[in-house]
């Protein structure tokens, strides 16, 4: 998607981002510096490909000169945000792990326990690191933002990108937590919305708005780019839903089935629940916790529900609307050739 010197300048933006977060950290005490190293780990590695589609959409709009513009430190700001969100989501979710190793609860909750903390103890300071470096993220991603070098006109509606991204997030997350504790499943409607919501504004639709406003492209354009990458944005949720509950242990990045196993409410259960295999899919998923023989009985019932097919063809559909989208005319020929190889990417990783 970038070249690779733009990889190590994106790169580059987010180590000095996460070197100041651990030093204002470590100017705090022992257990804040810890938290500060912490966060750094758990921002490093990973596809980034959210700067990535900052960057690149930049470029595809014919933008120059990015390091005057601060268009690295942007897409840096971008990682942090999803870092900040992956921190608050694993509290949420009430995980230790990612991975295969322990993220930054789990190191807390390691540190508390070491330390003589009963479980009860070590769960609530685990809970609190994952908060606070959440927070911690979010701010640093918004100071880059307020700091960016930009033109003040171009400063302000990445300021209203990044505010529109946090705030449709947190509704996505909301709603879907408000799904998961509800006695019955909602209908498509409502989990479609939330799909939508968590995802696909601040990993799709945000960041490639962000590249076009740095590239000075115009409004309509960046409207439609919008609209585009936010239907393929949808898209890698539903198709992040099928590895949950189809996908390979690695693809998913947890134990096969993990979604089932958590009884998780997403569109692929929503559509199930229309269908007349409902009971024998509800009864199934209840029981998947229990291990994989479990998960294997659920999968195929899924799968004989026609959710899985019902949910295959929803993602088809709407990453062909993207390309529709990204035909526009307001759009030149390298920001739709960018679209379309993102839809593919999505498209490749359906399981």
């Amino acid at each position: 998607m970038i070249d690779t010197d733009a990889r190590a300048a994106t790169d580059e933006a987010i180590a000095r981002s996460l070197a100041r977060v651990r030093a204002r950290a470590t100017g705090l005490g022992t257990d804040m510096a810890a938290l500060g190293a912490a966060i750094e780990r758990a921002a490093g590695g990973g596809k980034r490909f959210r700067p990535a589609l900052v960057v690149a959409s930049f470029r595809a709009f014919g933008g120059a000169d990015a390091d005057a513009l601060g268009v690295y430190d942007t897409a840096a700001a971008f990682e942090l945000l999803h870092t900040a969100f992956v921190a608050h989501d694993d509290v949420i979710d009430h995980d230790i792990v990612r991975r295969g190793v322990p993220n930054i609860g789990g190191e807390f909750r390691d540190r508390a326990l070491d330390t003589g903390a009963d479980e009860d103890g070590a769960s609530l300071l685990g809970d609190a690191a994952g908060i606070l470096a959440g927070d911690l993220l979010l701010h640093e991603a918004q100071r880059i933002i307020a700091l960016s070098p930009a033109p003040e006109p171009v400063r302000r509606a990445l300021l209203d990108e990044f505010d529109e991204a946090v705030y449709v997030s947190a509704a996505g997350e909301l709603a879907d937590v408000g799904n998961a504790v509800a006695a019955d499943v909602a209908d498509s409607a409502s989990i479609f919305a939330a799909a939508y919501n968590k995802t696909a504004v601040y990993s799709f639709s945000a960041p490639l708005r962000a590249g076009a406003l740095l590239a000075d492209a115009g409004p309509l354009a960046v409207e439609r780019l919008g609209v585009a990458g936010g239907r393929i944005g949808l898209a890698f949720q539903l198709v992040d839903d099928l590895i949950g509950a189809f996908g390979t242990a690695h693809a998913a990045g947890k134990d096969e089935g993990v979604d089932l196993r958590e009884a998780k409410r997403t569109p692929l259960i929503a559509y199930a629940r229309e269908s007349a295999e409902w009971a024998r899919v509800d009864a199934a998923v209840a029981v998947a916790h229990t291990g994989p023989v479990a998960v294997r009985q659920a999968q195929r019932l899924l799968e004989s529900s026609g959710a899985r097919q019902r949910l295959r063809t929803v993602i088809d559909d709407t990453l062909a609307e993207a390309v529709r989208h990204a035909g526009d005319p307001t759009l030149p020929p390298a920001v739709e050739n960018l679209l379309g190889d993102l839809a593919e990417q999505v498209r490749e990783r359906i399981p």
